[in-house]
């Protein structure tokens, strides 16, 4: 019977952490100069809110609080060496998915935000445009569609 139970338990506490490790939310973070700017760009131009700032990071969130996304200032004396280089500007791209992109698009474009690949749709299902954050970082907006089969 002691066996049973302590099986029981390890089942359980197994199955817990289980469940508990498979709980994650990812929070991409670029170190960049251009923090300010990059605030202003992600919260005027893509209506993004802000969740926390100080002198040297801000976490900023989408409309919808869904995901969030971190800028810190690089060589900050309160980080590790790891967080210390800024961001090259290369080899980085977000995603960001639109119930309707052409309306984003429209107040995009509106507000003299630079497109770099007009709005269009692909032969895999997105209709989606893209545009470049201050960083340099390929901001792609999209609406996924069925494809036709």
């Amino acid at each position: 019977m002691r066996n049973l139970i302590l099986t029981a338990c390890f089942l359980f506490t197994g199955l817990a952490y289980a469940q508990n490790a498979n709980k994650m939310k990812l929070n991409a973070g670029i170190i960049t100069e251009k923090l300010e700017e990059t605030k202003h760009f992600y919260t005027q131009k893509l209506g993004f809110g802000i969740t926390f700032e100080n002198d040297f990071y801000v976490l900023l969130h989408t409309p919808n609080h869904s995901a969030e996304i971190s800028f810190l200032l690089p060589n900050h004396p309160s980080q590790k060496p790891i967080f210390q280089s800024p961001f090259l500007g290369e080899g980085v791209y977000l995603t960001i998915e639109v119930e309707n992109v052409d309306e984003v698009y429209d107040k995009v474009k509106s507000m003299d935000v630079a497109i770099e690949i007009e709005i269009r749709n692909e032969p895999w299902g997105d209709r989606h445009f893209a545009i470049v954050d201050p960083n340099g970082i390929g901001i792609d907006i999209v609406t996924y569609t069925q494809t036709e089969k």
